[in-house]
């Protein structure tokens, strides 16, 4: 398959890949081409598995925690001294929709000072660091397009007092976009139009870049996975990594009430008996206003994107081919004469893999509910709900100076 693709690409813009390269295919192109996983291109067409029967899934409330909290804290604490818990940042997102054009952790959400969002991320951090007197090991996800500058602002800013040599950087893996008749798309004359392969893909992408002998040279057997745009997130939090270990679970999932039956947030269920996310426009009505005896909504654990995953059990899946979800986008190509056409609607397929996939190859996963107020703050959107300005009002709450 991948010498038909190949050379289709090369047919259809051999006119300005010949005249700009001496027909010789340009050298990024011909390293995206070598290292392409072509098998996404296989399952452009009803690669996503039906859903199974979907079950609710209760979680450990606030009140268990809190009556087991110290029990779960030095559980905790000691895996994090024993070098066993390590970190995941996914921040290989731009800040396009807050109108931000590099990567979004270098978003400033500070009004009378500045704080980045990987600024506040590292405050978050560094308050369990210094509760255990240890670094944890932070690796953080980046995207072809926001990878140097990332490192760069990281070093520039002295890793916001974090340790350097703790901080590891690996950059996600890309896969291209094709058209609706699957015809590859280029997005210059030396570069296919490629996108990252979505949050599920952290793991390969940790270990294409080779950090597994990382994890193993400092012994990681716990990685905490969590997203950049949430700036209350509490990261390597000791309880929540006990209850886990305690729990005798291989995964853990923090997640909050929902505000109302119908919040456009994924939530922790089971499917066909396994651990699994059921998304918001997934539920039924009569799914999303289901209650149990104590008026409690059945499906109203949503997650946050705060995971913890057991490293030998991601080692076990690791070669599994999790579903992909294929989505329909606006993406920039150029044209057979190597114009660039920036399309007004939908052309194309992206394809992702999501972290809410690994949950249900995973044995079992605990559900460990949080205060939506002290952990979940999103910025997604310049105003209104889920906010630059609802994040900094709950950044206020939380006595954190803005």
């Amino acid at each position: 398959m991948e010498q038909t693709i190949e050379k289709k690409i090369m047919d259809t813009h051999q006119k300005y890949l010949s005249a700009l390269s001496g027909k010789e295919i340009p050298q990024k192109l011909e390293a995206q081409l070598e290292h392409m996983d072509w098998s996404y291109l296989e399952l452009i067409h009803g690669s996503r598995q039906e859903r199974g029967k979907f079950a609710p899934l209760g979680a450990m409330e606030l009140s268990q925690i809190q009556t087991h909290r110290e029990e779960y804290l030095q559980s905790g604490l000691n895996a994090i001294r024993g070098g066993k818990v390590g970190a995941i940042l996914l921040a290989g997102g731009q800040g396009t929709r807050l109108g931000f054009d590099k990567a979004k952790g270098m978003y400033n959400i500070g009004v009378t000072k500045e704080l980045y969002i990987f600024e506040q991320l590292i405050a978050n951090l560094k308050k369990v660091t210094e509760l255990a007197g240890v670094w944890v090991p932070l690796y953080i996800m980046t995207s072809e397009k926001n990878d140097a500058q990332t490192r760069e602002f990281f070093a520039e800013h002295n890793y916001f007092g974090y340790e350097p040599e703790y901080v590891k950087f690996f950059v996600q893996e890309m896969v291209p976009a094709v058209d609706f008749e699957g015809n590859i798309l280029m997005e210059a004359p030396d570069s296919l139009a490629m996108s990252p392969n979505g949050n599920g893909g952290w793991f390969k992408s940790l270990l294409n870049a080779g950090l597994d002998s990382d994890l193993k040279e400092k012994g990681v057997e716990w990685l905490n996975v969590f997203a950049v745009d949430n700036v209350l997130q509490q990261i390597a939090d000791p309880v929540f990594v006990g209850a886990t270990i305690q729990s005798g679970c291989v995964s853990g999932a923090k997640v909050v009430r929902k505000a109302d039956p119908y919040e456009r947030v994924g939530a922790l269920c089971l499917e066909d008996g396994k651990p699994s996310i059921v998304e918001y426009y997934e539920l039924t009505p009569e799914m999303a206003e289901a209650k149990n005896d104590a008026g409690t909504l059945l499906y109203g654990f949503g997650v946050i994107l705060n995971y913890l995953f057991r490293v030998d059990k991601l080692m076990e899946i690791a070669d599994r081919r999790m579903p992909l979800h294929i989505v329909e986008k606006k993406v920039p190509y150029l044209d057979e004469q190597g114009n660039l056409i920036k399309p007004e609607k939908p052309n194309a397929y992206k394809f992702e893999t999501l972290i809410l996939d690994m949950v249900y190859l995973m044995d079992n996963c605990l559900s460990f509910e949080v205060e939506r107020e002290k952990e979940f703050a999103p910025v997604k959107n310049p105003a209104g709900v889920d906010s630059v300005e609802s994040a900094r009002v709950l950044l206020q709450k939380n006595g954190i100076e803005i």
